[in-house]
């Protein structure tokens, strides 16, 4: 039903921008709604988000129950820490973890959709010089490769980089990719000059443990990642596995939200694991 009433929206709005005061009206439209603003607190910290469609509404209305394992995660980090978003999409975790714990924030989300509004909410939050955007894929090697995508709405996940399996390790339903550039953990730090992470959040829907085979030389230095894993992506799990267990850390505990087991991301986890 949802599908069938955005077909018939989209063809009421081919109608009316077919004139010059439907496009408009249209343009205006479009303008107010990234003119929306919602506010969402948790454990006492207010952030404000944009939300011009459906997607950023819900992620605005489940920040604080769709993770909360991530949060719980992010309160227990040391004041001022360096802190690395791979995979921010609207930057949640990025301005919870720069306002929460004052971490100065890598935030690194290559889609072209998302970062417009990974822009705009740390605007609203005023953390434009406590939060870095690095606009490109985590991958393997420095390479250029196609960034496939399974949506174009803002807010939207389930993307790879460099591969064409998903987050279930099978083939992605791809809707919309482009060319881009992906670059390794290393060299993050080697040819970008970042400042080695003592945290790190790792959530790209897919290529954790390619990510993670070439991030050995920061890998040994970080004191705690949190990866999402899907135990049903056998390559992916085990492969990550061994690769944090290689650098010296020690998985703590691998957590979900209830509202995650009856869907389809049942076997989806955040891992939190730590050096000892």
């Amino acid at each position: 039903m949802k599908k069938v009433l955005h077909r018939v929206m989209e063809s009421l709005v081919e109608v009316v921008v077919s004139t010059r005061f439907g496009r408009l009206a249209s343009e205006a439209l479009i303008k107010a709604g990234m003119r929306r603003v919602e506010t969402v607190y948790s454990q006492g910290v207010t952030i404000k988000l944009a939300v011009p469609n459906e997607m950023n509404r819900f992620r605005a209305g489940s920040f604080a129950s769709k993770e909360p394992e991530t949060l719980d995660w992010i309160d227990q980090l040391p004041e001022g820490c360096k802190f690395w978003d791979i995979g921010a999409n609207i930057g949640l975790y990025s301005i919870y973890a720069a306002k929460k714990k004052n971490c100065q924030v890598v935030a690194f989300e290559p889609s072209v959709f998302n970062l417009e509004l990974l822009a705009r909410n740390l605007f609203l939050n005023n953390l434009q010089n406590q939060v870095t955007i690095i606009p490109l894929a985590l991958s393997e090697i420095l390479s250029t490769s196609q960034f496939r995508m399974s949506t174009t709405e803002w807010g939207g996940a389930l993307s790879s980089f460099g591969q064409k399996f998903g987050w279930d390790g099978k083939s992605i339903e791809e809707n919309f990719s482009f060319t881009t550039l992906g670059i390794s953990l290393d060299q993050a730090v080697s040819l970008l000059r970042l400042n080695s992470p003592d945290f790190i959040k790792l959530d790209v829907d897919g290529i954790e443990h390619m990510i993670l085979k070439s991030g050995s030389q920061v890998l040994s230095a970080v004191q705690g990642v949190l990866v999402e894993i899907n135990d049903g992506f056998k390559a992916q799990a085990e492969e990550s596995r061994r690769l944090l267990i290689k650098a010296g850390l020690t998985m703590k505990k691998k957590l979900h939200a209830p509202i995650m087991e009856k869907s389809v991301f049942a076997n989806v986890y955040n891992q939190i694991w730590a050096r000892e």
